[in-house]
């Protein structure tokens, strides 16, 4: 299966694209500064999906797995910064959440699954 045909990779890049469409609503002070580093972050998901998902080793593959749910995590962290701020607006940010939580649960998920097969078959 290639990595544009999983449901993660597409919730990933549906949850990019609506940082995307938020991103112009911040200071233009943070052009260079939340902005930048919030885009980043959501990118960050499916990129790391996507180079996992074409990597021959498993261990590589859980590598990017892992480095995408931590952007993941930054990006939740970033945007609830945006929001204690005041830049956001949680009704603003509830479809980007949803994506969030439906992408982290799904890694999470797809992780287990690689470790527990893993562990079966160092057994």
């Amino acid at each position: 299966m290639h990595y544009r045909e999983t449901i993660v990779w597409q919730k990933a890049m549906k949850a990019a694209m609506e940082v995307y469409r938020l991103a112009p609503g911040l200071p233009k002070e943070e052009t260079y500064g939340m902005r930048s580093q919030l885009t980043r972050a959501a990118v960050s998901v499916p990129a790391n999906i996507a180079e996992g998902w074409t990597r021959e080793s498993g261990n590589e593959t859980a590598q990017f797995l892992s480095i995408a749910h931590g952007s993941l995590a930054e990006t939740e962290t970033l945007l609830t910064l945006c929001e204690q701020i005041g830049w956001f607006s949680e009704s603003e940010t509830q479809t980007l959440r949803g994506l969030l939580d439906e992408v982290s649960r799904m890694l999470t998920t797809l992780r287990r699954t690689r470790r527990s097969a893993k562990l079966r078959s160092d057994q």
